[in-house]
């Protein structure tokens, strides 16, 4: 009897909470430098969410390790509602790269929300002489290669890299950056012969014709690069999508968290914030549950988790 009273006390103490919930600033968590894809989202559903609720949203970066550093903040934050870590596909093979990293991707967390997916792009800067996928695998199927730039060791789009090469038959040297922006940088600049990346992104650079876009992972053409063909239209059996969502640490009361998840689909929903996420960013907005961001995360984890395994791939 006296547990049932102590946990009905307690679920009335987390309702109230939720009630009154955020009645100080919230502090999103963004582990990726700016300039990638991380950033601007968390800055977008921040700015929304602080109109809607009344209360400041405060977008914070800590980044290195590949994200692991700011994710293994939040980890180790307050159970209390007021800190959120936007966590990038990565998140997904931290544990493969690394057993020993300070947090548990799956126990340390709940989950909140995926917010969208979308597929990947192979760019080049403008300056350079591929102007299709196939040119690009001419020059991979040398016996030099050709450099292809990710976002970071251990990254899906690292490991889309090693996939494609085993599909094509072709040499792809991937080269390792810290985030989408340093990335981004150098291709525009001409210093790493390819990029995969988001289109998210990307989007803007190919755009404004810094960058030609050659090939998408996705399982069918992008509405914001509709023109350009998925590897498996051009005979390569590799489907990749990069994907972006939030978690809570763990304990975190459910209340708080069903609270924050509606007020986010509500912001989503608004008519400016779909077509930046949609249109600009290229993300197929799935706005997921708790219980299927979980699953979406455990899929996530076997799947790539194997691609880590298989190759021996170690965190840098």
């Amino acid at each position: 009897m006296w547990l049932s009273r102590v946990l009905i006390l307690l679920c009335v103490a987390f309702s109230a909470q939720a009630q009154d919930w955020p009645n100080k600033p919230v502090k999103f968590v963004s582990p990726y430098p700016p300039g990638g894809s991380v950033d601007p989202l968390a800055r977008l559903l921040g700015a929304k969410l602080g109109d809607s609720l009344k209360q400041n949203f405060i977008v914070e970066n800590r980044t290195g390790a590949s994200g692991v550093i700011g994710t293994d903040y939040v980890a180790k934050s307050a159970p209390d509602g007021y800190t959120f870590v936007f966590i990038f596909d990565t998140h997904a093979v931290h544990q493969a790269l690394n057993p020993r990293i300070p947090f548990d991707p799956v126990k340390d967390f709940e989950p909140v929300m995926i917010v969208g997916s979308a597929p990947m792009a192979i760019t080049t800067g403008a300056q350079k002489p591929y102007k299709n996928f196939q040119d690009v695998l001419a020059a991979a199927k040398s016996a030099q290669g050709v450099t292809l730039g990710n976002v970071g060791n251990g990254s899906l789009a690292h490991l889309t890299t090693i996939v494609l090469a085993q599909a094509s038959g072709a040499k792809f040297v991937p080269v390792a950056y810290k985030g989408g922006g340093p990335l981004s940088t150098d291709v525009i600049g001409g210093h790493v012969e390819l990029a995969l990346a988001s289109t998210a992104a990307q989007a803007q650079h190919v755009r404004g014709g810094k960058m030609r876009a050659l090939a998408l992972t996705g399982d069918k053409r992008s509405p914001t690069m509709p023109d350009v063909p998925t590897l498996k239209e051009l005979g390569l059996d590799v489907v990749a999508h990069a994907w972006w969502g939030i978690l809570a640490p763990a304990g975190t009361p459910k209340p708080i968290i069903d609270k924050f998840h509606a007020e986010l689909v509500k912001a989503i929903k608004l008519p400016d914030v779909h077509k930046t996420l949609s249109e600009t960013q290229g993300m197929d907005v799935i706005a997921l549950s708790p219980a299927d961001t979980q699953k979406w995360i455990n899929d996530n984890i076997a799947r790539w988790g194997k691609v880590v395994r298989d190759n021996n791939i170690k965190a840098e």
